[in-house]
């Protein structure tokens, strides 16, 4: 009796299911959507994304084209996999796509990031202040002597590991170094030091967990209307973890306030200037103490300016030792340009990087093979606009997909395999005017510590391999590095590498 009554009810749901998936196909089709995999109801096609979203969505792309639609709960999505696409969006029709699309897990954070806020004259002047007080080439080129000071510590920590034969965990102290570098820069003090295990490992942990609390998928950016209740406690994890860096950065404003109230000398670093925009105070021209903080915990490319600094370009420097370590030939091709124009003997300047072509394109080749933000920060669109043929709805969420644009056979032979060469007659380059290589994205959006990023990256790496030998434990070598990598607002590797330093 009772299967009798439930029987009508259980037809009824599922030809209103059918309906409903029936109907969302013809709205797809006749809105002009880009074509993209058939959704199912409710979930739409959240069930192909997996752990790895960027490997999932290129896979799609294949199938569908290079731009694609999905509809990610109830949330259009529109994924751009190719560099003439990508062009369409990030150039030509930038200033419909200049805003983000904000994940809900930012909270609050949103409102004072430069990376989040939307195209307005508030992110143009925290933009300016950037442009023109931290990353102007005026003021790198100044800061050369730290960045020669930073490094040099770094070859010294590797030259005592290597004397007690101990692994080099490269991800940690190329981070350490990064993160003492923006806090020089910064501050004028390190926040931690190279022998400080504990102290730069919980800060880099922090960090990553924030990248990765970030970049998990959130049932609230599918389904809005859920975002009230944080099913899933991610804004809640994400706000705890930057209390935790706050409280950090505000001991260094609460410092210096009372330095200059003591009549102390200038420091002339980044917190001077800023306090020197502000009138002295914390309240005029729009930047009161949470806008402070937003400096020191959230820059383009990622969730904040020290991981932008320090967690992505140690991240980078890691996987192409990584890719060296894989492939021996490239590894004595670089330290062999390395002796002939340096010599084992000489530091490092910045001014030698453009005398090192095949160090470039080892830098070049890493950032194709593991860009540091496989999915760009997203996009979001302000109106409805005609984009080769399909039409993007406003309100549409965009990815631009970079991992698999450097993954793609049509673009690049052989592209699963590390081969720097291919840049050595190819004029590419990843500062946003070669749409086959925009690890820091293109446009007015661009990441713009990318000038001090690419210094770092390429100083730290030559002076690693001009002063030491590498080679991977015994284990490892017999088993093979592990290749695994750990989604999140970056690409990380899953597992850290771990290398043996012998002095030259």
């Amino acid at each position: 009796m009772a299967t009798a009554v439930l029987l009508p009810w259980l037809l009824w749901l599922v030809l209103s299911l059918i309906a409903l998936y029936l109907l969302d196909l013809f709205a797809h089709a006749r809105r002009g959507l880009p074509p993209g995999p058939r959704p199912l109801p409710l979930i739409g096609s959240l069930h192909l994304l997996g752990g790895q979203p960027h490997r999932s969505l290129a896979r799609l792309a294949k199938i569908h084209g290079p731009i694609m639609s999905l509809r990610l709960g109830s949330v259009t999505t529109v994924v751009v996999s190719s560099p003439d696409a990508a062009r369409e969006f990030l150039q030509k029709h930038d200033a419909v796509f200049a805003n983000r699309s904000v994940p809900d897990a930012i909270g609050d954070h949103a409102r004072n990031s430069v990376p989040w806020l939307p195209h307005s004259a508030r992110w143009r002047a925290l933009r300016k202040i950037m442009a023109t007080e931290l990353f102007a080439p005026h003021r790198l080129d100044a800061l050369q002597g730290l960045r020669r000071e930073k490094v040099q510590e770094l070859v010294d920590h590797v030259g005592r590991l290597a004397r007690e034969s101990a692994a080099v965990d490269v991800g940690r102290v190329v981070f350490t170094t990064g993160l003492n570098l923006l806090s020089r820069t910064m501050f004028s003090r390190d926040l931690t030091s190279l022998e400080d295990h504990g102290g730069s490992k919980e800060f880099q942990e922090v960090v990553t967990e924030i990248m990765e609390t970030a970049g998990s998928p959130n049932l609230s950016d599918f389904f809005p209307a859920l975002a009230a209740v944080d099913p899933q406690r991610l804004r809640q994890k994400l706000a705890g973890l930057f209390a935790r860096l706050h409280q950090l950065f505000d001991v260094e404003v609460n410092r210096r306030l009372r330095e200059r109230d003591a009549g102390e000398p200038r420091k002339n670093d980044f917190l001077d200037l800023l306090l020197d925009a502000t009138g002295g105070g914390l309240t005029t021209a729009g930047l009161d103490r949470d806008t402070l903080r937003s400096f020191f915990t959230e820059e383009d490319r990622s969730l904040d300016l020290f991981a932008a600094g320090s967690d992505t370009s140690s991240s980078t420097v890691e996987w192409a030792m990584v890719e060296l370590l894989r492939n021996p030939v490239s590894m004595a091709k670089l330290s062999n340009e390395l002796v002939e124009v340096i010599g084992s003997r000489r530091k490092i300047e910045e001014s030698d990087i453009g005398q090192l072509p095949y160090l470039q394109a080892v830098i070049k080749e890493t950032f194709r093979l593991h860009p540091p933000v496989p999915l760009l920060l997203p996009r979001q669109a302000e109106a409805a606009t005609e984009i080769m043929g399909y039409m993007i709805p406003k309100g549409a969420r965009v990815l631009i997909n970079v991992w698999a644009m450097g993954r793609d056979n049509d673009i690049w032979p052989e592209p699963e395999k590390f081969m720097p060469e291919r840049f050595l007659e190819s004029m590419i380059d990843f500062r946003g005017g070669d749409f086959e290589l925009i690890p820091f994205g293109a446009g007015r959006r661009i990441c713009p510590g990318m000038a001090l990023a690419t210094r770092m990256v390429h100083l730290v790496l030559a002076s690693l391999l001009n002063q030491f030998k590498w080679r991977l434990p015994a284990e490892v070598e017999r088993n093979g590095v592990e290749m695994a990598e750990k989604f999140g607002v970056t690409l990380k590797k899953a597992s850290p590498l771990c290398a043996i330093a012998t002095p030259i």
